[in-house]
């Protein structure tokens, strides 16, 4: 298959779709990206990769990150791990408080910002201190894509911070639940921290490729979790990836994939590749507009659906 002829055939067939979206401006250091950009990048398990567009541009991973700390939370405390969050779809907004409320503090499914607040609870818990659960986070993303120039924003970290009124209001929920053990304020410090990691659609299509492979990654050959552990946030990725447009996303594109407010979006073939596809401009439901279309329509295109 002509992987390149295709990805560039969707960026001609994207582009009168800028404009049409909005940038994430409720997080002041990310309001002032140009939303006029495009990448898009497919490695496959060789270590081939076909890119599109800005695909050497750095962007704030945001909600991503969830994918990757939600892995080592599950690689830690497997079926133990549900007694203090769900998996479940949530059919509500990510930052929703009325739901944690009727559900007694305990989060959906860690894609939704308490969910990942609480995942970030539960890693602190296994490592010991902020400080070395965030290391640990990020030597793991940079394990998985083999890249060790990747770091957070502080920047877009303290910005987070400083407007994260609704985040501190889910987890001192959780905390008068007692579904929170550590501080308020450390906990989403480090959730903020992980979501200000800065990558590209290169290094974000590569990291992918452990959960397209059963949980080893192709390339090195590392086993990182079990075949059922990527089965089971595969299974997550299809239908909470996307917050309240998870369906939706499953019904047009039909991969397991996780967006961030940052405009990427990633994404699974499996046994066959990662991809990565970057557009800050989002929908209403805080995806990538131009994102979700283009990976759309490289299933269109390629018939690589899981369905």
């Amino acid at each position: 298959m002509d992987y390149q002829s295709i990805i560039d055939e969707i960026s001609n067939e994207i582009t009168p779709l800028f404009g049409t979206g909005k940038v994430a401006n409720y997080i002041p250091a990310l309001a002032g990206v140009n939303p006029k950009q495009f990448a898009m990048t497919l490695t496959l398990f060789d270590g081939t990769q076909y890119s599109v567009g800005q695909a050497d541009t750095l962007f704030s991973v945001q909600s991503i990150s969830k994918v990757f700390t939600f892995t080592l939370a599950l690689k830690f405390y497997s079926k133990d791990l549900y007694s203090r969050i769900g998996h479940e779809p949530s059919g509500n907004p990510f930052n929703s408080l009325v739901q944690l409320e009727y559900e007694n503090g305990k989060p959906r499914n860690p894609f939704i910002n308490a969910g990942a607040i609480n995942i970030t609870d539960a890693l602190m818990n296994h490592y010991g201190s902020c400080e070395a659960a965030y290391n640990e986070v990020l030597e793991f993303i940079k394990s998985i894509s083999d890249d060790y120039s990747i770091d957070s924003n502080d920047v877009v970290a303290a910005s987070e911070m400083q407007y994260g009124h609704r985040n501190l209001a889910l987890a001192n929920l959780m905390k008068s639940f007692n579904n929170l053990d550590n501080e308020v304020e450390d906990v989403v410090g480090i959730y903020f921290k992980h979501c200000a990691l800065e990558m590209n659609t290169k290094m974000l299509s590569r990291a992918m490729l452990y959960l397209a492979n059963h949980g080893v990654d192709p390339i090195t050959d590392k086993c990182y979790i079990t075949p059922s552990q990527a089965k089971r946030i595969n299974a997550v990725m299809l239908t909470c990836g996307h917050y309240d447009a998870s369906g939706d996303f499953a019904f047009h594109v039909g991969l397991p994939g996780k967006s961030g407010v940052g405009g990427g979006i990633v994404a699974v073939v499996p046994k066959t590749m990662g991809i990565c596809v970057w557009s800050p401009e989002l929908n209403a439901q805080g995806n990538s507009l131009i994102g979700t279309k283009a990976l759309e329509l490289f299933t269109d295109k390629t018939g690589l659906s899981i369905f």
